[in-house]
């Protein structure tokens, strides 16, 4: 990667904070709101939608699950601060970085395959698909999988504390603060929560059967909030009403997993973006924790159908 100095005199980047000190303070504030499940699934902010082009917004969120744990917005973010989301007229550094994510063709090389769906083959650094996936891989490698070192990815892609600050401060402006559940959806997340820690039970329907399974928690949960669902996950999917796809998950949704919409196999409840709450399986107890990637099949509402 070319000096962020260096992108900066040919017109690409952004202004960079000057104190070297104070770059360090504000990297260790912003990773820690950053942390795996923060951000992972968040919302785009209203400065988010405003900024970054609807097609990069949905390459940005559909590359982050190329390495797990890594949030969109820190590609978005790089995307910023490289060439404004491909705004800038060339795209061509001094020290020879090129295209939307500002690669040099040897590291593009190395992190260039597979060819994503909708990449160009052969892969160049100049499509935005190529670019972006080969980003998330750039970033994986050097650190940033399930969180453990976002700061080492970061720096080693463009070797500069500033530029790690920078990417990080517009990385937290582009994701919405969490959404606080309300009404019947908070009840169901508060009972949810309340049974961390109890055993999975196959068939479970709460303390009576020592435990619970997947679908005994969720249907309990809405129980708790007034809303009756059905027994198993499959009906409670068919059961909907659906979240159409593309529209942020809230706190309270029923998130369902499986091989495809009519196998349906395990559900949970969200809890916050990247994160929720379920009974997983034999020998294991409720948890709370970050949203798989594989076999999610769509999400439901429960809380929309008001309490009856």
């Amino acid at each position: 990667m070319s000096s962020a100095l260096a992108k900066t005199t040919a017109g690409i980047g952004c202004s960079l904070l000057a104190l070297p000190l104070l770059a360090v303070l504000i990297i260790a504030a912003l990773l820690s709101s950053l942390l795996p499940g923060s951000s992972v699934s968040a919302l785009p902010s209203k400065q988010a939608l405003a900024d970054i082009p609807s097609y990069l917004l949905a390459l940005y969120q559909r590359a982050a699950p190329e390495c797990p744990g890594l949030s969109w917005t820190i590609l978005a973010a790089i995307g910023k601060v490289e060439t404004d989301h491909s705004r800038h007229p060339t795209m061509v550094s001094e020290a020879g970085a090129v295209g939307p994510m500002q690669f040099l063709p040897s590291t593009f090389a190395a992190y260039a395959y597979p060819v994503p769906p909708g990449g160009k083959s052969p892969p160049t650094p100049w499509d935005p698909v190529n670019a972006v996936y080969a980003a998330a891989r750039l970033l994986c490698a050097n650190g940033a999988r399930d969180g453990r070192d976002l700061h080492r990815a970061l720096f080693a892609y463009n070797h500069s504390e500033q530029y790690v600050a920078e990417v990080l401060r517009i990385a937290s402006q582009y994701a919405t603060t969490t959404p606080t559940p309300t009404g019947a959806a908070a009840t169901a997340v508060a009972f949810a929560r309340a049974q961390l820690g109890t055993p999975y039970v196959w068939g479970g329907d709460g303390p009576a059967d020592g435990g619970f399974d997947c679908s005994g928690l969720t249907q309990a949960a809405y129980h708790a909030a007034g809303i009756p669902l059905p027994r198993v996950a499959q009906d409670q999917y068919n059961h909907g009403p659906h979240v159409p796809t593309g529209t942020p998950v809230l706190p309270g949704d029923l998130l369902f997993f499986g091989t495809s919409p009519t196998h349906i196999t395990h559900v949970a409840i969200a809890t916050q973006p990247g994160s929720m709450i379920d009974a997983p399986h034999p020998g294991a107890v409720v948890r709370e924790g970050p949203v798989p990637n594989s076999s999610f099949q769509g999400a439901t509402r429960p809380a929309t159908q008001g309490i009856r």
